[in-house]
């Protein structure tokens, strides 16, 4: 008998049953809602830690020129992206070699509602005050979020893209909604919160009338927390790792011995080493491509909004001072990006990812070159038509990156004979999160090099398009699109002769997710009966009637959906 888990309990299994991707409940709370709530913190110590290293934490010291201060603000943060690759590592690793009826990357959605919440609040507690103290307690809550509680949260949220399902179009859709949180939570930093910050301050005054203290700092985090407590907890119940059931479940109705087969692999088989992942990795020039075109856009992306308070603060615009042009500029952002997930994966099923993504770049490059001639000259208006343009650009990258990487990961699968989610994805959560920190020290040193003014338009405007400008030229080799179907029937000869070796009947992934699909409304539809049998049985009425009554319910239902269909077509 295999050994039982926490997850072979009935409480923890996946509310999602269908074996296709359907928009609600899952594409909605488990890859919109909660990713969002799940990387709200990440978004807004992006968009704040500066602010807040600077003028609260560190606010006496950065006004008299510490020199120490000064240096600890700049290199700490460099020198944490290396804790910070080291985790993400670890993570994928641990990810990769995970087995249970939970699939590999939800048990540590689940985790990382408890760890990602707490590790969220701990940079805003200060127990001593003493500026050596402060540095060392800041280092080490940094990196117990950034090294140790978003690694494992956003490794295993990025992985359930690729394992969701192998439906290109499906896949897409998840993969724009999953981008599209992280864009929200950048928004939400440039939009709600200036606002929220402001009101803050009225319940928890500091000598800066514009900024709360410490206190105020605090509280909104503690409440982020509760907030991602429960965006993880949904976006674990609302998720299913089809493709990982591809190799946990090679076949329907098996025999005892096949059973006991089983569990001897499971025993044996821990997965690819790191090493043979690595060279899978490296060695393939369209997982490379994409992952040096995603190392440019995001790390510019960071930059841009870690810089974002400043350069709306020190840049001079006529009518828009502070925070409320930051929230404008984060509305201008936002609005086209909310509007162009309507087009953009259809538009990327229709002529493919490359094309798409490639005139995106184009079209904010010429954004930025308009936002940063006109920040100057401090025409609010002009740089916010390029802004607009910019971040209208940036959409079909921002929206398909994951989409293009799990493309990746599936022809890679076709080549070796195996997956690498766990490293894979793991690179990818590198990224991610080491440029919220690379970013930090390099708005610090920018502006301290140069200004506040010069330092903050070049890292607000002239780095992304720069990077947008790169971009377009690397994503030209990415070319993997191409050679998907070959590599879909590449994989299901592998678990075919996989099947047969292990003397277990062989039964397509997609035909097997539907005879679950069946069973699992099979018994739904016995459940419903006996509850229903129950409550009439209760009140003394009939059953025959009540089920007639449903009956005819349910009829008029499909016909009336079966009309609608009809009149599409």
């Amino acid at each position: 008998m295999a050994k039982k888990s926490v997850f072979d309990n009935p409480l923890l299994s996946t509310k999602i049953k269908s074996a296709n991707v359907k928009i609600v409940p899952e594409a909605l709370m488990g890859y919109l809602v909660g990713p969002f709530c799940g990387l709200l913190a990440n978004s807004l110590l992006g968009t704040y830690l500066v602010k807040y290293f600077q003028r609260v934490l560190f606010a006496e010291e950065y006004a008299a020129g510490d020199p120490g201060v000064t240096a600890f603000l700049t290199i700490f943060p460099m020198l944490s992206a290396i804790l910070i690759v080291a985790g993400n590592i670890l993570a994928g690793q641990i990810i990769e070699r995970t087995k249970s009826r939970a699939g590999k990357a939800r048990p540590y959605i689940l985790l990382s509602s408890v760890v990602l919440a707490v590790a969220s609040v701990l940079m805003f507690i200060q127990p001593v005050d003493n500026v050596v103290f402060r540095m060392v307690w800041v280092a080490v809550a940094y990196n117990l979020f950034y090294a140790v509680a978003f690694p494992l949260y956003n490794t295993a949220n990025s992985a359930l893209v690729p394992v969701s399902t192998r439906n290109g179009k499906q896949r897409g859709l998840l993969a724009s909604l999953v981008n599209m949180a992280v864009l929200g939570g950048a928004g939400a930093g440039s939009i709600i919160f200036p606002q929220i910050i402001g009101a803050l301050t009225k319940g928890f005054p500091s000598a800066d009338p514009e900024l709360p203290n410490s206190e105020g700092y605090l509280v909104l985090f503690i409440v982020i927390g509760i907030v991602t407590f429960i965006g993880c907890l949904g976006q674990y119940y609302f998720t299913r790792e089809r493709v990982t059931e591809e190799t946990m479940v090679k076949g329907v109705g098996k025999t005892a011995e096949a059973e006991e087969i089983d569990e001897l692999e499971d025993k044996k088989a821990k997965g690819p080493s790191i090493g043979k992942q690595a060279k899978a990795l490296f060695t393939d020039k369209f997982f490379m491509v994409t992952i040096i075109f995603y190392l440019l856009y995001q790390l510019s992306g960071s930059i841009k909004n870690a810089s974002m308070d400043l350069y709306t603060t020190n840049v001079a615009f006529e009518g828009f001072v502070g925070k409320d042009a930051m929230s404008v500029l984060g509305i201008v952002g936002a609005v086209p990006m909310a509007v162009a997930i309507v087009f953009v994966a259809p538009l990327c099923n229709k002529f493919g990812k490359r094309p798409i993504v490639f005139a995106g770049m184009v079209v904010g490059v010429v954004g930025g070159v308009i936002a940063g001639l006109f920040s100057y000259e401090g025409n609010f208006i002009l740089v916010s038509v390029g802004i607009a343009l910019k971040c209208l650009g940036s959409a079909p990258a921002g929206y398909m990156i994951l989409a293009m990487i799990a493309d990746c990961l599936d022809h890679m699968e076709a080549k070796n004979g195996f997956r690498c989610d766990g490293f894979g994805m793991s690179l990818y959560s590198s990224v991610l999160i080491a440029a919220v920190p690379l970013a930090t020290g390099i708005v610090s040193g920018m502006t301290g090099a140069f200004g506040n003014v010069n330092g903050s338009i070049v890292s607000y405007i002239w780095i992304e398009t720069g990077a947008y400008a790169l971009g377009a030229i690397v994503v030209l080799f990415f070319g993997v699109e191409k050679h998907l179907p070959a590599d879909r029937q590449a994989i299901l000869e592998h678990q075919k002769a996989e099947a047969a070796a292990a003397g277990i009947e062989w039964i397509p992934p997609e035909e097997r997710l539907r005879l679950e699909e069946e069973e699992s409304d099979r018994l739904a539809e016995e459940a419903r009966k006996a509850e229903l049998k129950a409550k009439c049985e209760k009140k003394g009425i009939s059953y025959e009637e009540e089920e007639a009554k449903y009956q005819a319910k349910l009829a008029a239902k499909q016909a009336k959906q079966a009309e609608k269909q009809n009149k599409k077509k």
